[in-house]
Parts: C-alpha cells; sequence; structure tokens
C-alpha cells in the first residue's frame, strides 16, 4: 500500500509570508497536500470550494481573524480538524481554542516535528473512523464468519485462486448466480491480503437510491444539493487503505461508470460539490451475476470499464454443481442459526439430507440457509426431519394433515400441539409464498395473532 492512507488535505491560514513559504515546502515532504491562504478571507473562499482533513489557522491577522475562520469551518466543514496556532498563546486562549472546537493548540514559533506529529494523529483518527463505519456496514449484512465451505473440485479450484489473488493489489472480479456467496469471496480476498487490517467495505451497487449513488460512492460536502445538511465521506474514501466490494456492478448506469473508469485509473476522488480531488489508496473487487460481455455487446456497460474491472476472475459454482458440499454446508449453517460451536453429527435425518441433496437450490446457498431455518422452527430438538423443511422441498406434496390417521399419526407423533400448530402456519405460508395477510385470512385468525405465534416460536427456537 502507499502512503496515501495517511495522506491528508490541509489548509494553512498565516499573515507570515516567510513561515507560508516554508510550509508551503514542508507540508508536501510530510505527504500532504496543502493549500496556503494568507489571511482569512481567501480561507473562507478556499473552504467553500474544498473540504480538508486539517486546518492550521493563525488567530492574529488583519481582516477576519483566526476565530472567523474558524467559526465558518465549523458551520461548512465541521469534519475538518482545526489546530490554532498562534504566537500571542495563553491558557485562555487554548481553553476557548477548545470549546469552539479546536482539535489541537500549537505556540508559536512551531516546530516541523510538532506539526508533523499532530497531523499524523488527526490521519490515525480518521483511520479509526473509516474502520469504525466499514465495520459497522459489515455488521449489518454480515452473514456469519468468512469460512469457505467445501472440498468439491470446483470448490477447490475457488480456494486456489483466491490464495493467487489476496495478496496482489489486482482488480477482481467474482462472477456467479445469486446466493452463491460472491460477498464471501470477496471478504476472504480482504483477509487474506496485505490490507487484512485496514477496511473492508461492501457496497450493494443495485441498492444505492439512482439519485445518490455519486454521493454514496464518492461524498459530498455540506450544502452540495438539497438534502446534503452535513458532509459526508464516500465508500470510497471509507475505504481508504483497505478493500471496497462492489457487488451488482452491472446495475451502475453509464454516467456511474464513466465515473468509476476514471476512478479506477487515477485513484482520484472529487466529492460532490468539492472543485479539487485527492488520492485515495483502495483495493476493487467487483461481482455480479449478469453478464457483463453480453452488456458490452448490447451497449449498456462500457467496455473499457469491463477491461478494467476483469484482471483476474474468480467463477463461483452453482450449489447444484457441487451438492456433495451440501451436507458440510447445511452444517455451518445450523451452527449459525442455532448459535452454537458444536451440534450432533446426526442431526440431519439421512432422508432429509437426501431431499437437500436432490434439490436444484436455484436460490444457491442463501436458499439452502433459509429452508434450514425453517426447518430449525419446527425443529423438535432431536432430528431435522423432511417434514421440517419448507413444504416445496419434499418429495411428498401432500399437506401434513390430509390422508389417512395411520399417516396423521406418523407424521405428528412425538411433536407438541405448538409445533403442530407452527406446521399448518408455516405450511399455508408456503402456499401462498410468504404472504402473511393471505396466510391470516386462511387460518382464520388476525394478522397480529399470526405476527405474534412467529415471533414466539421464534423466540423459542433460537433459546
Amino acid at each position: 500500500m502507499s502512503n496515501s492512507v495517511n495522506k491528508l488535505r490541509v489548509l494553512f491560514v498565516d499573515d507570515e509570508a516567510a513561515i507560508r513559504e516554508v510550509m508551503r515546502i514542508e507540508l508536501p515532504r510530510m505527504g500532504h497536500d496543502v493549500t496556503i491562504c494568507e489571511d482569512g478571507q481567501s480561507a473562507l473562499l478556499a473552504l467553500d470550494k474544498i473540504t480538508f482533513d486539517a486546518a492550521i489557522v493563525d488567530l492574529r491577522m488583519p481582516g477576519l481573524s483566526g476565530w472567523d475562520v474558524v467559526d465558518h469551518i465549523n458551520k461548512v466543514s465541521p469534519e475538518t480538524e482545526v489546530i490554532i496556532s498562534t504566537g500571542h498563546g495563553s491558557v485562555d486562549e487554548a481553553i476557548q481554542a477548545i470549546r469552539r472546537g479546536a482539535y489541537d493548540f500549537l505556540p508559536k514559533p512551531c516546530k516541523l516535528i510538532d506539526i508533523a506529529t499532530v497531523l499524523q494523529k488527526v490521519a490515525d483518527k480518521r483511520s479509526l473512523e473509516n474502520k469504525n463505519i466499514a465495520l459497522e456496514s459489515r455488521l449489518k449484512i454480515a452473514e456469519g464468519p468468512c469460512q469457505i465451505v467445501g472440498e468439491s473440485p470446483p470448490m477447490l479450484r475457488v480456494k486456489k485462486l483466491i490464495e493467487k489473488i489476496a495478496p496482489t493489489d489486482s482488480t477482481a472480479l467474482i462472477l456467479g448466480e445469486t446466493g452463491t456467496g460472491k460477498e464471501l469471496v470477496a471478504r476472504r480476498v480482504h483477509d487474506l491480503s496485505l490490507r487484512a487490517s485496514m477496511p473492508f467495505v461492501p457496497v450493494n451497487c443495485g441498492a444505492l437510491p439512482e439519485n445518490l449513488v455519486e454521493s454514496e460512492l464518492f461524498g459530498h460536502r455540506k450544502g452540495a444539493f438539497t438534502g446534503a445538511d452535513t458532509p459526508r465521506k464516500g465508500l470510497i474514501e471509507i475505504a481508504n487503505g483497505g478493500t471496497l466490494f462492489l457487488d451488482e456492478l452491472g446495475e451502475l448506469d453509464k454516467t456511474m461508470q464513466v465515473k468509476l473508469l476514471r476512478f479506477l485509473e487515477s485513484g482520484e476522488v472529487r466529492r460532490v460539490g468539492d472543485s479539487e480531488t485527492f488520492h485515495v489508496d483502495v483495493r476493487i473487487v467487483c461481482a455480479t451475476n449478469r453478464d457483463l460481455k453480453e452488456m458490452v455487446n448490447e451497449g449498456t456497460f462500457r467496455e473499457d470499464l469491463y477491461f478494467r474491472v476483469n484482471t483476474f476472475e474468480i467463477d463461483l459454482p452453482a450449489l447444484r454443481d457441487r451438492k456433495s458440499d451440501i451436507s458440510e454446508i447445511s452444517r455451518v449453517l445450523l451452527k449459525r442459526h442455532l448459535k452454537k460451536d458444536s451440534i450432533p453429527t446426526d442431526i440431519l435425518a439421512p432422508e432429509t439430507l437426501e431431499i437437500l441433496q436432490s434439490s436444484d437450490w436455484k436460490g444457491n446457498v442463501r436458499e439452502l440457509a433459509n429452508a434450514l431455518e425453517h426447518a430449525i422452527i419446527l425443529w423438535d430438538g432431536s432430528q431435522i426431519m423432511p417434514t421440517d423443511l419448507p413444504s416445496h422441498l419434499t418429495r411428498d406434496s401432500t399437506i401434513p394433515f390430509t390422508g389417512s390417521s395411520i399417516n396423521w399419526v406418523e407424521r405428528t407423533e412425538g411433536k407438541t400441539l405448538r409445533d403442530i400448530e407452527m406446521e399448518v402456519i408455516y405450511h399455508v405460508l408456503d402456499k401462498h409464498d410468504g404472504d402473511k395477510p393471505k396466510c391470516a385470512a386462511e387460518l382464520g385468525i388476525a394478522l397480529k395473532t399470526l405476527y405474534n405465534k412467529l415471533n414466539q416460536y421464534q423466540t423459542r427456537a433460537a433459546g
């Protein structure tokens, strides 16, 4: 990784020409981008065009004072860290500076080592904030530990490809049907890379509001557009030093494809409303379930962007093409659903496993996870039986509560009345494709009652 992780955009404001010239040379030597201003008025003009990470401001200047600059920073760019610099410092001024939101206070003449130290602290703080934001985003959509499960030939090949690409900084493109685990593979690539200690930021391009895609990716300054009441870092900036995972890449429109291509080629980001760019060091991993080559032929995806993101391709197999992995995958998913480190080896009855391994799984691992969660809700604590699975998976699609009395007894033996009640509810839910109002209507109960029964049973199953 380059040193751009610690690179800051710094505003330096001082009315002494000699000091300005020293900072014009030394701040870039420290690895930062610097904008030099000779008075408060020019500083305000710069702040209206550019979002800075840090501002070193002299308090005593002719015309607008340093305090005026600080107040303007707090108004238009509250995320900018203010460092007060003055030769007229006192304890009272230091206290006032802190109360007005200053990050630090440096008495003049300032030593270069002191300036370098305080700017490094700002960079460390920014990096930590980015990690926290990235972690929150990751936890919101996390589906358990980053574990690539399966020893089938197709999955062994995927694991080898991950090991090859992970240590590099090359862009990777992960292909596969919905539910095959593309984000899991991207996280594994990140975890095995030199960037593992830095943020992993997943972005679902298809879920971003069309009118806010640029702001979400690149960020914006306060007042950049209606509703931009506060400045905001973009997801690319948050991922600085780490990995940005762009899922459903094919959903980006042509305008955003151009802007993404420009970033990939230059590494530069410009927040919406800013007039200048800054450099970000990010490793890009993309994923899609769409045929990008076909989209290029149709003219809906840029060919130059396709070649830029397709440096290294990982094609994930569908679950139906690696059915020998279903047993192991199911155990991992059951442990996750039950929140246990270990489960009985025979938790899945042989006939249940046979059904799982014979299903087509059009929704892949995601559909399997949902089916097992359904089974756990109906599970009586011994073995998971075929009758615990969603009805559309069982070979005998006959409603469990029709047929001979012998069939009824066999199907309900050992189950509590609550279990039987929930089996009926879930059968009717399956019948109506999860439509709860229709389910409640057929069962003859209030919709609120249905929700209460589902919540109670799920709480019981989790406990």
